[in-house]
This record gives structure tokens, sequence and C-alpha cells, in this order.
């Protein structure tokens, strides 16, 4: 029988903001994103708040960031950072070919865990 791996699981819990983004990428775009993502990801693992991001890709080519923030305050503080709203600009001059945001307040969390 397969060992499943220990995950370690943030603690989600009501009145934390998740942010959705859903993107697709120019084609060409080159190697150019992908420092410029991980430089961004650090930065944000450093403000004050800030809970958890994942990223999927779907095969027709749209991705989805997951951004977890402990509240509507450090959720504002990440989104008019300088350095992320300088990103963001670069993000629609030259990498993305559309996305899409949404901000939602959680109300309600749970989690199972199996052992």
């Amino acid at each position: 029988m397969a060992e499943t791996p220990n995950v370690t699981v943030p603690a989600f819990a009501a009145g934390q903001v998740v942010t959705v983004f859903r993107s697709r990428l120019r084609s060409g775009i080159g190697a150019e994103y992908g420092p410029m993502a991980e430089a961004i990801l650090a930065l944000a693992r450093t403000m004050p708040g800030f809970v958890d991001f994942k990223a999927f890709s779907a095969d027709d080519g749209e991705r989805v960031s997951l951004i977890t923030f402990e509240d509507a305050v450090s959720q504002h503080a990440w989104r008019v950072q300088s350095d992320h709203r300088l990103a963001q600009a670069t993000g629609r001059d030259r990498f993305y070919a559309e996305y899409s945001i949404q901000v939602a307040d959680c109300t309600r969390a749970h989690r199972f865990v199996s052992e």
C-alpha cells in the first residue's frame, strides 16, 4: 500500500480573503515571465497577512492562481504594493493575453485530514 505524503495545509478560516486570478499567457513570451512571477510570489510571501498561494494549469492553457490573505486590509495592502503594481502593468503590457480577477470573502472554512 502506498504511503500518503505528509502535506501541510494552511489554516484557512472565515474572514480571510481569497483572490482568484485566471489568466492566459501570450504566445512566445519567452523565459522572462517565470523569473518575474517567482520574484513577485517571493515578495507576496513577505507581506503581513499572507496565508497561501496555489497555481493550476488547464489543458486549454488557462491558468488559475488562488491567493489567500488573512483579511481585506492585508489583501488590499498587497494589491497596491508598489512592486506588485509594476508587475501588474508589465503583465498587461507584455505577458497576458487575458486575465480576470475575483476577490471573495471566506464566510466558512472546513478541513478534513485522513489518518
